[in-house]
């Protein structure tokens, strides 16, 4: 058994299923306030089916908790959630017991976030979704970020542009190979001096080449 901490702005219950499971459920309001003296949780499910804009907000305060963050969410809410809100897994706010059962059950299992990649005076965060250089922030979208991640977790390897397309980019984009040169010279270009650590094998692909540096 579990114990679960729910942030909710509605009077009523805001996951029916959740009072079906045997787990202990601490209600909590949906409020900065709230997230400050919270209990620990084994899972954080945060009310985002009525208020997603409020939710938002209390994803990005609970990211880097040690516990998982589940985002109840209505069927209209799923275009607006994207990976820098931070959370662990989405869940409708009309699923089953047995569904929110395995949901709860899986993001309870599921390992911490990497630690901090760091490279040449190149920190990359993916807890915070943060690239610094020498300290200072650099300002990515976030696919140059998660290009950057994924070629510095891979480092001396080499990447063809169809494979970065289908790590980075997933299987179902439609664009072409040229989106993988368009967002690596601008990361070049916001690395500054650290530039190099993104080369080319000509005729192949791009790596992380820390020789580079």
């Amino acid at each position: 058994m579990a114990h679960v901490v729910i942030f909710t702005r509605r009077d009523g219950g805001a996951l029916p299923s959740l009072e079906l499971l045997e787990h202990r459920v601490t209600t909590l309001p949906g409020t900065a306030q709230a997230v400050a003296h919270a209990p620990d949780a084994d899972v954080l499910i945060v009310d985002g089916a009525v208020e997603l804009a409020a939710a938002k907000s209390l994803c990005r305060l609970l990211d880097g908790d040690a516990a998982p963050v589940l985002l109840v969410l209505s069927e209209g809410g799923f275009a607006a959630v994207n990976a820098e809100w931070g959370v662990t897994d989405v869940v409708l706010d009309s699923a089953g017991p047995a569904e929110l059962e395995a949901r709860i059950r899986l993001a309870m299992s599921r390992e911490p976030v990497n630690a901090p990649i760091v490279a040449s005076g190149l920190t990359i965060d993916e807890a915070s979704y943060q690239a610094r250089v020498g300290g200072r922030p650099v300002d990515l979208t976030y696919k140059e970020f998660e290009l950057l991640r994924f070629l510095a977790a891979h480092p001396a390897r080499v990447f063809t542009r169809e494979q970065l397309l289908s790590e980075v980019w997933g299987y179902d984009y439609f664009g072409g190979t040229r989106t993988v040169d368009v967002h690596v010279r601008r990361l070049r270009a916001k690395l500054g001096d650290l530039e190099s650590l993104i080369g080319t094998v000509r005729g192949v692909g791009y790596r992380f080449d820390l020789e580079g540096a």
